[in-house]
């Protein structure tokens, strides 16, 4: 058995290379990110992701970005495009009941689609706040009303675990109430830390209360709480995450090849200011010669606590066949659901933020 590694990393296309292989068998690798690049067919992501599971045991965690509306890897030979979460909340607005059962439904269909293709996670849901200022955010969000987003994610991640698969909220602190994007900008929040517990961080709270599995930093700087950005402050991960509200899930760092990052360094200095800070994984994106750079120059400390939250990870329970997806009432409901969200009109509801390149990227 080889340990999961603090690393998660990606690949570069439908198939492994042999350089791949030989990177993805290191220790300090723990899990692999996919992106559309990816995916070519249902088919071929099913054997890329059986290649994967196949080299280590146990096997490496297996993720994808996968929420709907823009941020959505796979598309089209047989999965369903989703609509954004902003969708959810107009209708939630609209009609609590209609809001919750959709958001249940599609939780599921995301998950249980992934789950057949061999993926563990997607990291989802987005936690954060639609404030109408962050254009990285925007209709990613459920809603700009943090009581709205506590009950649709509930519902959201409800239908995830029906299908097996762990949910993992972002972007602790809260993301949505900053202009600036992380991933080409250093964003600042002035907030004192009261203000921010007044409204990004309660649907986060609340979650921690209901023990998601998993949270994803955000790349930001709060002056008022820590120099640092979250994803590198131990004020953040230690002293208020895991201290105050007594969080025991597993911590991702968004990608530490995003500009936000660099205020840390070079790829190592980043991802030991991560691992220092307490976070269990961090992410290395579209940079596989800087991943091959520390994994020369650097040797990762085995954990156990994190091998723990990690495991927690892996999907898990039976999958349906296809035949037996097509034919299951839950299909057809969601099917249903994505349909009317695609073409409904909510009449108060925001239009949906244009699509930016690191939100499609190969």
């Amino acid at each position: 058995m080889t340990a999961l590694g603090p690393l998660m990393v990606d690949v570069a296309g439908l198939t492994l290379t042999d350089a791949e292989r030989t990177r993805l068998m290191n220790p300090a690798v723990g899990g692999v990110i996919l992106f559309a690049r990816n995916f070519s067919s249902t088919e071929q992501l099913t054997a890329l992701t059986a290649e994967i599971r196949a080299l280590r045991h146990p096997h490496l965690l297996i993720a994808v970005d996968q929420e709907g509306g823009r941020v959505q890897r796979f598309r089209d030979d047989g999965f369903i495009h989703l609509p954004p979460m902003g969708r959810l909340g107009a209708l939630f607005k609209h009609d609590r009941q209609a809001g919750l059962e959709a958001a249940k439904s599609l939780g599921w269909l995301m998950a249980v689609q992934l789950r057949m293709a061999g993926v563990d996670l997607s990291f989802a849901p987005v936690l954060d706040l639609d404030r109408g200022v962050s254009g990285v955010i925007g209709d990613r969000a459920f809603s700009r009303d943090p009581a709205s987003i506590i009950a649709l994610a509930v519902a959201w991640i409800s239908g995830m675990k029906e299908a097996g698969m762990a949910a993992v909220g972002k972007h602790f602190p809260g993301h949505g109430s900053i202009a600036e994007d992380s991933h080409i900008a250093h964003p600042v929040d002035h907030r004192a830390l009261s203000t921010i517990e007044r409204d990004d961080l309660r649907p986060f709270v609340a979650m921690i209360e209901r023990f998601i599995p998993a949270l994803m930093m955000a790349h930001v700087v709060y002056p008022k709480i820590d120099a640092l950005p979250a994803g590198f402050s131990k004020v953040w991960v230690q002293d208020l995450l895991r201290k105050r509200w007594q969080y025991q899930g597993a911590v991702f760092t968004d990608d530490l090849t995003m500009a936000a990052a660099s205020v840390a360094g070079d790829i190592g200095a980043r991802v030991d200011a991560a691992l220092a800070a307490g976070c269990d994984m961090a992410l290395i994106c579209n940079h596989p010669q800087w991943v091959d750079q520390l994994l020369t120059h650097r040797k990762f400390t085995a954990d156990p606590l994190r091998e723990v939250r990690l495991a927690h990870l892996m999907g898990h329970g039976p999958v349906p066949s296809p035949n037996r997806f097509l034919h299951d009432h839950r299909t057809a409901t969601a099917k249903a659901w994505v349909e009317r969200l695609q073409n409904a009109s909510f009449g108060d509801e925001r239009a949906a933020a244009e699509d930016g390149w690191f939100l499609n990227e190969e």
